[in-house]
């Protein structure tokens, strides 16, 4: 299936780098541009030929991959949360996070609302019929949130940055929330007619009490065969008071963790992507595992974490529910304290500090 998807979109924009002609500079200014091309901060590019994309995806179709979740005898009959903690506003003091699914979290940070990859379309996908299914509905409806301050856009994969969830949130009444968006990242938003300000890697941008930062991440970017790296991508610390809160976006494990940790940390809360990482020797340059996410806890200096970019779309060989055993386990190695590094329900809310009513325990593996 996957690979039938591929040769119908005749690109997996979401998941897999393809290669493509070298030029360019390490740090580029400015909006979209065919002839910029972004790297990671150790000046690298994610690019793999298509014979490699291609004989991943025909591997994982011979060999039946991924399999299906094995905790839940229904298949993709995952729990969903539908509360009215998920939808709930802002205190004005008090830090909660809401995992939508995938990598889209509410982040309520002392009376600030705060999204994350805003994802909400039925498919990972440039079209409304074809691509990567979601296998777990949304719990909430866009309309449903509460008034959203910030959203924070990690890179522009259509897992990431979905089109018709953006015009939504564009147009929620009140005002269109601020889009923060990487370098280069502006000028698609723009031409949807959507404002956003760009923001480079340890830039910081303020408005009111809320501060954020754009990090460094080790990723790509790309939404078709044309437009590799040419916006960047990047993960996001943000402030409110003295609560500061870390989204790593999509990322390969690197040096960045250590540094973001020593000139950022210590966070009150991280949101780690923990899914989307077999096979490892295709996917470890753009994805972590956990046990590579557990390292990130550390290094970033986090007090708390939340696993992101799981259970959702089937964008890799693991199976869907794979998280739910291997983050427990990497987290137990490394010698954290129970609840410390949680996964939720989609729809569950996860209080940390403040009045908006507690979330029951993470799920067990």
């Amino acid at each position: 299936m996957r690979l039938l998807t591929l040769l119908g979109l005749l690109a997996c924009a979401a998941c897999s780098p393809m290669a493509l002609s070298d030029s360019a500079v390490a740090a580029p200014q400015g909006p979209r541009d065919p002839a910029v091309r972004y790297r990671n901060s150790d000046g690298s590019r994610i690019d793999k030929p298509w014979s490699e994309v291609l004989a991943w995806m025909w591997e994982a179709t011979v060999k039946k991959l991924p399999p299906p979740p094995s905790t839940h005898v229904n298949g993709y009959d995952f729990p969903v949360v539908r509360d009215a903690q998920g939808t709930a506003p802002a205190p004005a003091e008090g830090l909660s996070v809401t995992w939508i699914g995938h990598a889209t979290a509410l982040i309520r940070l002392n009376g600030h609302t705060v999204l994350t990859d805003p994802h909400f379309s039925g498919r990972a996908s440039p079209l409304s019929w074809v691509g990567m299914p979601r296998k777990v509905p949304t719990p909430y409806r866009v309309e449903a949130l509460p008034h959203i301050d910030v959203v924070l856009i990690s890179h522009d994969h259509y897992d990431h940055l979905d089109e018709p969830t953006v015009r939504r949130l564009a147009q929620q009444p009140g005002g269109p929330p601020v889009f923060l968006v990487p370098q280069g990242l502006g000028a698609w938003l723009a031409a949807r007619g959507i404002a956003a300000e760009e923001v480079a890697w340890w830039q910081p941008w303020k408005q009111g009490r809320l501060s954020a930062w754009a990090l460094p991440a080790h990723h790509w970017s790309g939404r078709g065969l044309s437009d590799r790296h040419t916006s960047h991508w990047a993960g996001w610390a943000v402030q409110v008071g003295a609560e500061r809160v870390y989204y790593a976006g999509d990322t390969g494990y690197g040096a960045d963790f250590a540094d973001i940790g020593r000139r950022m940390g210590p966070f009150d809360l991280a949101l780690i992507p923990v899914g989307a990482y077999e096979p490892r020797a295709f996917m470890k340059d753009q994805h972590v595992n956990p046990s590579e996410a557990v390292r990130i806890h550390q290094e970033v200096r986090a007090h708390h974490s939340l696993g992101v970019h799981w259970g959702t779309f089937e964008l890799a060989d693991e199976p869907l529910d794979a998280p739910l055993g291997e983050l427990s386990r990497a987290a137990a190695e490394a010698g954290l304290a129970e609840g410390v590094f949680r996964l939720l329900k989609h729809g569950e809310t996860w209080t940390l500090k403040g009045a908006v009513p507690g979330a029951p325990p993470p799920l067990a593996p």
